[in-house]
């Protein structure tokens, strides 16, 4: 079945990832964090309440897939059914961030197949659902799990980067076949971090050059896009076989995706000849990047994640919406919008390293559920676009 309609979208934000905490390690769950565990009826009716029909939403992994093999979809089937009477239409996120604890880390080899299984199951539960991010922003999972040490396996090493990218992009392909065996109208929508490096001077460019390529290495390998010699000899130095390149090329279901990528005002990056990076704030923006994005992959794009902290969110809404509509008029195919998340989020100001409560308000709604002027700016702009952006969609066909 095909689907024209644009999709205006939000999100719960659901990351799980695990971080060091004194001697031992800590699971960070912004669903407990942000009390949905215990007002999630309450955040399904304020997605209703805004207009939006489509949220992006996903269960607690490290909560569902309890051991190999086992499951516990309590949870999960009280939220998934609620959120069909009340005909929201899910984006399906299954892998935020983390693993359950029994699986360890994204260094597992074992992970792609686990995760393949979890996916395969959750498809037959609730064989009505078509729309589906396996695994949410692989770029960032893998560079803050493996490359700056931050969450999960806590490593900083190439060669473990490269690794937890190969086995969660083999992970996402893999749930993507799973699904599409019990569902073959899925979609996938994948969200990915759209990142650009500067260099500061001259001497910095050959970083940057090479930063520029790396950040497209989770969507090269989801996608199967050729590699370019710089980064097939990266791969291949830090662990990669060959063998593992060629699966990509062959096992890739680009034909049933949707590039989601998401941009926050620290994408962009400065680069030194030092080595070191700093966040540059916006200097080119969601429309030049994403036009490097869809150039590269020739998909349909969807802007899956955006927000800034208060009181510049009314200002960034707008900013990044004209973005949108001024891609659709230049001919990109953009099929959605999303403004991430539903209510404020918590620690988000330190990456989730340091749990120390801080609100970010950065949602449509406080942790009250009190609606932010953000929120209010999104549900008019909702009303007054969606009858015009859906008449202009007419030419973008996407399966869901």
């Amino acid at each position: 079945m095909t689907n024209n309609s644009f999709m205006f979208c939000t999100g719960i934000e659901n990351s799980y990832p695990t971080i060091r905490w004194g001697k031992g390690r800590k699971r960070v769950d912004e669903m407990e964090k942000t009390c949905h565990y215990k007002v999630w009826k309450t955040d399904f009716n304020l997605v209703k309440e805004m207009g939006i029909q489509y949220l992006r939403y996903g269960p607690p992994y490290y909560r569902t897939h309890t051991a190999p093999g086992k499951y516990d979809w309590s949870f999960t089937d009280d939220t998934f059914n609620t959120l069909r009477e009340l005909d929201i239409i899910p984006i399906v996120d299954l892998c935020h961030f983390g693993v359950p604890d029994w699986m360890g880390n994204f260094q597992n080899p074992d992970f792609p197949r686990y995760f393949a299984e979890y996916a395969t199951e959750f498809a037959k539960r609730f064989p009505y659902l078509k729309l589906y991010t396996p695994i949410n922003e692989i770029f960032i999972t893998a560079m803050f799990s493996a490359q700056y040490g931050w969450w999960n396996e806590c490593l900083q090493s190439d060669r473990a980067f490269v690794n937890a990218l190969k086995n969660i992009c083999k992970a996402n392909t893999l749930a993507m076949q799973a699904i599409l065996k019990v569902q073959g109208e899925a979609t996938f929508i994948q969200s990915e971090s759209s990142e650009y490096f500067h260099a500061i001077e001259p001497l910095a460019v050959p970083l940057a050059r090479f930063l520029n390529q790396k950040r497209f290495l989770s969507l090269d390998l989801t996608y199967g896009y050729p590699l370019n010699v710089d980064m097939y000899e990266y791969l291949m130095a830090n662990g990669m076989s060959k063998k593992e390149y060629h699966w990509f090329r062959v096992s890739q279901v680009k034909t049933r995706c949707i590039m989601g990528n998401d941009y926050y005002v620290t994408n962009e990056h400065i680069v030194h000849p030092d080595g070191s990076t700093q966040a540059s704030g916006e200097i080119f923006g969601y429309y030049v990047i994403t036009n490097q994005y869809y150039k590269r992959y020739k998909l349909p794009i969807m802007h899956t994640e955006t927000n800034i902290k208060m009181p510049a969110c009314k200002e960034w809404l707008l900013k990044q919406w004209a973005n949108v509509h001024r891609l659709k008029h230049d001919g990109v195919p953009i099929v959605g919008f999303t403004w991430y998340s539903l209510c404020h989020q918590v620690d988000w100001d330190s990456a989730l390293r340091n749990d120390a409560g801080n609100v970010n308000e950065l949602g449509l709604f406080d942790l009250d559920r009190n609606i932010m002027p953000v929120g209010e700016a999104y549900k008019q702009l909702i009303t007054g676009w969606k009858d015009i952006v859906e008449e202009e969609n007419y030419g973008f066909l996407y399966h869901t």
